[in-house]
């Protein structure tokens, strides 16, 4: 990055997030504390991040004089989702130095690129291969074996459009259900754990690790994560190496998760790569609480230009998501002892919505490795 295109915030200055969602309602809180200023843009009136900001533009993305008057309203902008239209930030990058950037943006909304790329580095994932009719399906799952799973290229997360393929099951049928021309079948994984890497990249090319986090899913949403993930130091080690050459590869700026599996090879326990999420993520939640700075203050320090935190565990943390109807018992929450209630803000809790999340921490600080 030259010099001409790094970004030095000042207090007071303000922060463009592309996107209303619990995160950016965080992102917002954690700028708040830093003296920042944010300006939150999206289409749905009812955005939790709304409701913690003075200034909001509820807009459609499709609306090029809305983007233009976001742009010129705030000094960088970063989103909280990675499914914003490619488009969209092309249009703020000519206007305002955008953190990430779009080529990054490019490479992680397409799964088959994604899964490219991190193949590229020398990094293991699950066997792949492109899918774009049911005729190269029935190939690809002849290659491959079952099960599988078949996703879509592009726009999936908490399970959506994803389909297990199983014996027996009616490949025409999967393909016609999944409706899409653009997907990607990997082999199945007999993972003994899913883990993820929560790091940071400053524009100077430092590089800060929280501790790997262990994570239980429950109908394909995050239900729990814990810190550290229970795996052996040299495990741990390669996770937190494979994350920071992701994000040296791609010259990341701000957090960005690395989900992975640990599973059983004849040498021992790999780790292979799943996805990468470039932002903050879910799995991270347990850093508002947990450890000495969160991974929402180390993506606003990244994308002002500010230095980074060293990260300090503060014990075991275990984060527990409140998905739908859950939402209704957090009162049970706040007799725990070391518990931390976060609630944001949503107005109807449907089923497999996230309302909030719980953290729980015990035990003494531990140092986190970076």
């Amino acid at each position: 990055m030259s010099a001409a295109e790094r970004v030095m915030l000042k207090p007071g200055d303000t922060i463009g997030i592309l996107g209303g969602g619990q995160l950016g309602r965080m992102l917002a809180l954690a700028a708040a504390r830093l003296g920042l200023k944010c300006q939150v843009f999206s289409p749905d009136p009812d955005s939790p991040a709304f409701d913690v900001v003075q200034y909001a533009t509820c807009a459609e993305y499709a609306d090029v004089e809305a983007l233009e008057r976001f742009a010129t309203d705030v000094d960088v902008i970063t989103y909280e989702f990675e499914n914003i239209p490619s488009s969209v930030a092309t249009i703020l990058e000519a206007r305002r130095p955008v953190r990430p950037n779009c080529r990054i943006l490019e490479t992680t909304q397409d799964r088959l690129i994604e899964k490219d790329f991190v193949t590229s580095l020398g990094i293991p994932t699950a066997p792949y291969r492109a899918v774009s009719s049911a005729a190269e399906l029935h190939d690809a799952v002849a290659d491959l074996g079952r099960p599988a799973v078949l996703k879509t290229r592009r726009f999936g997360y908490d399970g959506k459009g994803q389909a297990m393929i199983r014996p027996g099951d009616d490949l025409a049928a999967i393909w016609d259900n999944l409706d899409t021309r653009a997907a990607i079948l990997e082999g199945f994984v007999p993972f003994e754990r899913e883990i993820s890497v929560i790091a940071t990249r400053g524009a100077d090319g430092q590089v800060v690790s929280f501790d790997v986090t262990e994570n239980d899913h429950r109908n394909h949403i995050l239900k729990v994560s814990r810190a550290p993930a229970a795996i052996a130091d040299d495990v741990a080690a390669r996770a937190r190496a494979i994350a920071e050459t992701i994000a040296n590869a791609l010259g990341y700026v701000g957090t960005l998760a690395v989900e992975m599996f640990v599973a059983p090879s004849d040498d021992g326990l790999q780790v292979l790569v799943n996805e990468i999420a470039p932002r903050v993520h879910n799995s991270g939640h347990w850093t508002l609480d947990g450890a000495s700075v969160s991974q929402f203050e180390q993506h606003i320090r990244a994308i002002a230009g500010w230095p980074l935190a060293p990260a300090v565990r503060h014990g075991s943390v275990t984060m527990t998501n409140l998905i739908g109807d859950e939402v209704h018992d957090f009162p049970r929450w706040l007799t725990v002892p070391g518990a931390t209630v976060h609630l944001y803000g949503k107005r109807e809790a449907r089923p497999g919505r996230k309302m909030g999340h719980v953290t729980v921490v015990t035990g003494g600080p531990a140092p986190t490795q970076s």
